[in-house]
């Protein structure tokens, strides 16, 4: 019986990701000649108000809470190792890097990928993607190409608006209540913040924006009939978006970081 549960679960998984790989495929093939069509770009529109405008409001309270609790948590150590100008590098490079696209994105599957998960499982149980379909019309090219185009666009942007955010609370903290220099707490800031830190960031968020949008699409597509079946989409496309931005971001981060030692070398913090 233990070997008949996992053979069948290890199979339902397979069949699950085949119907995953083929749905991002077309997808794909749909969004390569969409780009330079600008009824691709009129249907995205509405798109980015969802996704960017109202996710700014929590993306920026978490960045600066994040920035906040950065900054006083390193601040003890740094002070006593004499290090404490150099707090805003810490605070700065680990928001750039590491928590400000993971912090977007894990905002993003909340707050988005639910709503689109929602939205086209409702669609889906109300059978008007299938009426899409007898219209002779792909329902991947309508409704999954523009979601996926404004999450993968707009995720960068999230992302800087939360470092910067998160910035600007370090320096609150290291300036403002615990009375370091402004000049010097920028200097070490942008010396050490390189294009690199920033590209890493850039790179990751828009893997995990596209990444998110596919999976809320995908589980929207393929929920279960009725209400429950609905609410379990959004739960499994939570659910599943957050481990992904968590797997990706390890694999992600040890190829970037390895490919920067490879070039760079040893790079330090102060």
């Amino acid at each position: 019986m233990l070997f008949k549960a996992i053979g069948g679960k290890t199979i339902h998984s397979m069949t699950a990701f085949g119907r995953f790989a083929l749905f991002t495929w077309q997808m794909i093939r749909w969004l390569v000649p969409g780009l330079f069509q600008w009824r691709t770009w009129v249907r995205t529109m509405p798109i980015f108000y969802e996704v960017g405008n109202r996710t700014l409001p929590v993306i920026m309270i978490t960045g600066t809470f994040v920035g906040l609790v950065l900054a006083i948590q390193s601040y003890d150590q740094l002070r006593a190792a004499g290090f404490e100008q150099h707090m805003g590098v810490l605070v700065s490079l680990s928001l750039v890097q590491e928590l400000g696209p993971v912090l977007a994105g894990v905002m993003l599957a909340g707050r988005v990928g639910g709503a689109l998960t929602a939205e086209l499982g409702t669609m889906r149980v109300t059978e008007q993607i299938s009426a899409l379909r007898v219209m002779g019309s792909d329902p991947i090219r309508q409704l999954v190409v523009p979601r996926f185009l404004a999450c993968i666009l707009l995720t960068p942007l999230l992302t800087f608006f939360c470092d910067v955010c998160g910035s600007m609370a370090g320096w609150f903290i290291a300036v403002v209540l615990k009375g370091i220099p402004s000049n010097p707490y920028w200097y070490h800031v942008a010396d050490a913040v390189q294009t690199w830190d920033v590209g890493v960031g850039f790179v990751k968020s828009i893997v995990f924006g596209g990444g998110i949008g596919m999976i809320a699409c995908y589980k929207g597509f393929h929920c279960r009939t009725g209400a429950e079946g609905v609410g379990r989409a959004c739960t499994e496309s939570f659910v599943a978006s957050f481990i992904m931005i968590l797997v990706t971001d390890f694999f992600l981060g040890t190829f970037l970081s390895g490919l920067y030692r490879g070039i760079y070398g040893f790079k330090s913090l102060v």
